[in-house]
């Protein structure tokens, strides 16, 4: 049985935190956990970059691998500056496969890549937390 539940409580500053289960042994249900094996997922994460690291480039070093056709870095919307991580698309599951078995710990501007198929999020779906016996509401404590 599962139950949908945010749990808060208030510390001696009056400011709110939240809490949550512990991690669990099964995937998030917001994450389309598909086996990596035999799915036609063409987009690849890849970790690790280092702030230098630009689109153009990161097009360059994963074009030997076949037709990219999207390559995206996450920067921080306050400094500007890349988070370190990006998502690299592939026409076709073949070529995201060798760029990713080729490139995966592979230096890239002096920084190892970590290398993997990404998980496509599902937005807004619910975050559903697993029922367990030994959780107390503590919002009910000392208001």
């Amino acid at each position: 049985m599962f139950l949908v539940r945010k749990l808060t409580a208030r510390n001696p500053t009056g400011n709110v935190r939240f809490f949550c289960a512990p991690p669990s042994s099964t995937p998030s249900p917001n994450y389309n956990t598909t086996n990596n094996t035999t799915t036609t997922n063409n987009k690849l994460f890849v970790g690790g970059l280092s702030w230098g690291v630009d689109e153009k480039s990161l097009t360059e070093a994963f074009s030997s691998f076949g037709n990219v056709t999207e390559v995206r870095i996450i920067y921080d919307k306050d400094s500007g500056r890349s988070r370190g991580f990006g998502f690299v698309h592939f026409s076709t599951n073949n070529d995201a496969r060798s760029a990713k078995d080729a490139m995966d710990g592979k230096a890239f501007l002096g920084r190892p890549l970590r290398i993997s198929f990404a998980l496509e999020k599902v937005r807004g779906g619910p975050v559903v937390v697993p029922r367990l016996s030994n959780v107390t509401d503590v919002s009910r404590r000392n208001n």
